[in-house]
């Protein structure tokens, strides 16, 4: 059960760090950055592409604000605390 909850952590970590990284600019896209940012796509979108879908895109400014990340956050800590 132990690996279990390391393992949600760690994917708790993964979004975590693919959402900070979104918000920086990758110009080459063979760098390290942009490897990294793909890997971490990879591995994150499969659970906020539906999240997306079911969630509204709140406009701040003229922006839209994705929340997904927040929401599947919150949803697999609840899923850790309980298991």
């Amino acid at each position: 059960m132990i690996l279990v909850h390391d393992l949600i952590s760690l994917y708790i970590l993964i979004l975590i760090v693919s959402a900070l990284l979104s918000w920086f600019p990758t110009t080459n896209s063979s760098g390290a950055l942009a490897t990294t940012k793909r890997v971490l796509y990879e591995v994150s979108e499969p659970v906020l592409r539906p999240l997306r879908m079911v969630l509204p895109r709140p406009q701040f400014g003229g922006v839209g604000i994705d929340l997904s990340v927040l929401v599947a956050i919150i949803l697999l800590s609840f899923i850790n605390r309980i298991i």
